[in-house]
């Protein structure tokens, strides 16, 4: 398969309109959450997970499985119910008897994460102990069961979705887990406009047909072209100062000392830099802004910065702390703004 550093101008063109491809590809099914749509393909050009979280009714699950038809790319749902237990999403063994010779083995049966993309349905609908069975998954891109270790395929995206942890029968994710997405999404209510096309377009006979756009080769390449685009030194030292801002003990922000718990570790620096490359690819460009990077901090540190007792009651979240560190970390002072 032709790399990414291998492409020609005419196929890093063409592999940008398949991008675009996909993106309407996606909005002739979605009405409006331009946002949401552009956050999802920031992380599958980053090759990270995403958690959307909105309430009941918001489409989330139609716009991940929209998603998924876009592209030629195997596909499974899990529905997280509070009954979920790890091996109804890793697989597990069977016994199973060889009839000629009558011995009797252990088969493995693979679960619905072996899929390269897996939508985790109300993902905290379901107790931390399941939740966890994603981990090895989603960080390692493999699956350990009884001492052996099977490889998932790539590309490989969780794309889980959560209701409000203050609704009930909700389990808010462990930490552990929740560094592992790249993104956390927050899904909004539609505006006027938008609702009521989404009415006009879903009470009617007539429904959209998705048409595959992006094969998972051409999947890999975009990461991989992703990953060439060129980020500054000073952009570099720009994100460095940023995530360490968030920390309490580090930064020199009073209100960060008096709101936060802790801040975010190195992998929030990762995640800046890969989404902020993914979001001036999507822009045709091949060097990362400020812009780049200050577009993408809320989603990529809004699940990294944990706010204390103090500021929740004050109605203070974590992304008031990011906007206020986006206004007070000095920028650099470069040409690529």
């Amino acid at each position: 398969m032709t790399t990414a550093a291998t492409l020609s101008e005419s196929e890093v063109a063409t592999l940008l309109g398949r991008l675009d491809a996909l993106r309407r590809e996606v909005a002739r099914v979605i009405v409006g959450q331009e946002r949401t749509i552009e956050e999802l393909l920031l992380s599958l050009l980053a090759g990270g997970h995403s958690l959307l979280e909105g309430v009941p009714g918001l489409a989330k699950t139609l716009m991940i499985r929209t998603l998924a038809d876009a592209m030629d790319l195997t596909f499974h749902r899990i529905q997280f119910t509070p009954d979920l237990m790890p091996t109804d999403i890793l697989g597990t063994e069977i016994l199973e008897e060889d009839h000629a010779t009558g011995r009797r083995f252990f088969k493995f049966v693979r679960g619905p994460v072996f899929a390269h993309i897996v939508l985790a349905d109300e993902i905290n609908r379901t107790p931390p102990k399941t939740q966890a069975a994603l981990l090895e998954a989603m960080q390692e891109h493999e699956v350990t069961y009884a001492g052996t270790t099977y490889p998932l395929e790539r590309p490989f995206f969780v794309l889980a979705t959560q209701n409000p942890i203050e609704q009930t029968g909700t389990y808010p994710l462990p930490e552990a887990q929740l560094d592992r997405f790249l993104l956390y999404i927050r899904v909004g209510y539609p505006e006027n406009e938008e609702e009521l096309e989404i009415l006009r377009r879903t009470t009617g006979r007539a429904a959209p047909e998705v048409t595959a756009v992006l094969s998972g080769g051409e999947v890999l390449q975009a990461q991989g072209l992703t990953r060439e685009v060129h980020i500054s030194d000073d952009l570099l030292d720009y994100v460095t100062r940023l995530v360490r801002a968030t920390r309490p003990e580090d930064t020199a922000s009073p209100y960060v000392r008096e709101w936060t718990r802790w801040g975010a570790g190195p992998r929030a620096g990762q995640a800046l830099v890969l989404t902020a490359k993914a979001r001036a690819l999507l822009r045709n460009r091949f060097a990362v802004t400020v812009e780049d990077l200050r577009a993408v901090a809320p989603p990529v540190l809004r699940h990294r910065i944990l706010v204390n007792f103090r500021a929740e009651a004050e109605g203070i979240g974590a992304d008031d702390v990011t906007q206020r560190l986006l206004q007070d970390v000095p920028e650099p002072r470069s040409p690529l703004r």
